[in-house]
């Protein structure tokens, strides 16, 4: 696991978090310059998805005390504020539930937080297996779904187009993940329970909840987060994120009070 991190160290620390078989940089290519201006950054890049190290991607737990023991040693046990990305909002809510670290201000970016037993996600994973590894490691997106998103309205073109320029490091691809790393990572989030009215003192726990998601999904997060800042956005899932880079900066400056 590897941290990246910029700007000016006396500033806020934000822990940013990428989203499934997402590399870093392109997952917050975006994002990073806009917090500079008022956070001090750091970037998780999780084990499998990096290309100086030839690592598999273990679990969602082992993952979760690596980035443990780096807040630990480089800031204290304590950081201002967090970030998850999809994927990383399950992270987010390992790091504030187990209570290992403090996080003032923790941030789920309209993550889905599906969950499942063994045996289906075991189906789940296996049919991923098929369709993610080739995409992610060649960069090259299938014929049916690149005739869907050339048939979709334009917004949601752009969307989907988002979407895909960092599942695929734009059309790049990603050699050096392995299928392995892919399978894991989603395998072991569908498994790993979060746990239930997660709080912890002096955390503010804020959803940025993607309405067009489904009603669903803030029934997820009032189950799982007791309290929640429910912050709601007409988009879809991580639509605000990709696509309304400085809004949604702004946004998470407002929610962390600056």
């Amino acid at each position: 696991m590897k941290f990246y991190e910029f700007g000016e160290r006396e500033k806020p620390v934000i822990l940013l978090l990428p989203g499934t078989s997402c590399h870093w940089q392109r997952n917050f290519e975006k994002h990073i310059s806009l917090l500079q201006e008022s956070f001090y950054v750091v970037v998780v890049s999780y084990d499998g998805f990096d290309e100086t190290e030839d690592v598999i991607f273990p679990d969602m737990l082992t993952e979760t005390k690596k980035i443990e023991e780096y807040i630990q040693s480089q800031f204290g046990s304590r950081i201002f504020a967090s970030y998850g990305c999809s994927l990383g909002g399950s992270f987010v809510s390992l790091l504030v539930g187990r209570k290992n670290i403090h996080i003032d201000h923790a941030i789920i970016g309209s993550s889905d937080m599906d969950q499942a037993g063994p045996l289906c996600a075991k189906f789940e994973t296996f049919m991923i297996g098929k369709i993610l590894p080739p995409m992610i490691q060649n960069g090259k997106i299938p014929k049916i779904l690149q005739m869907k998103i050339n048939k979709a309205p334009e917004e949601k073109r752009k969307y989907m187009n988002a979407i895909l320029e960092v599942f695929t490091n734009g059309g790049k691809g990603m050699p050096f993940v392995k299928k392995d790393s892919i399978c894991n990572q989603f395998y072991s989030d569908l498994i790993t329970e979060v746990g239930d009215n997660i709080e912890a003192q002096g955390t503010i726990i804020h959803i940025f909840y993607a309405t067009k998601m489904g009603k669903e999904y803030e029934k997820k997060y009032m189950k799982h987060f007791k309290n929640p800042d429910i912050c709601r956005q007409n988009y879809e899932h991580e639509e605000f994120f990709f696509l309304h880079p400085k809004e949604w900066y702004e946004e998470v400056k407002r929610v962390c009070g600056l």
